[in-house]
């Protein structure tokens, strides 16, 4: 059974940075496409980076040169390095996987999601 656990949330003023990270098990990840995606309150849930197994990304333009997604040993991690943080980056980001490539269709759909982690960007 595939899990994916989030860590790395917290509270940050505006300018500052944090490090998410996906740890994933229950499958072989190497062929997975995995992505964040957030969702504020009273806001639609939208995605934020993602990347396959051969280490391509695609990035919000809301993020695009503040956030950095890499994937670490054996597939099994994912990290979201977000510098330069907004009050608008405050959400639940979560980790998201499925079994075939990200591509074009990297916003959608994804069978397995983490719980989520709370980012929280104070002005």
């Amino acid at each position: 059974q595939v899990q994916l656990v989030e860590s790395g949330g917290g509270s940050v003023q505006a300018g500052g940075s944090l490090r998410l990270s996906c740890a994933a098990s229950g499958a072989t990840f190497s062929g997975y496409c995995m992505a964040w995606f957030r969702q504020a309150p009273g806001k639609q849930r939208e995605g934020v980076a993602a990347i396959d197994g051969d280490g391509n990304t695609n990035y919000a333009d809301s993020v695009k040169g503040r956030f950095t997604i890499s994937r670490g040993n054996a597939a099994r991690t994912m990290n979201l390095q977000m510098n330069t943080l907004k009050p608008e980056d405050s959400a639940m980001y979560y980790c998201a996987a499925r079994s075939w490539a990200c591509g074009r269709t990297w916003l959608g759909p994804f069978r397995y999601w983490g719980q989520g982690t709370q980012v929280t960007v104070s002005s």
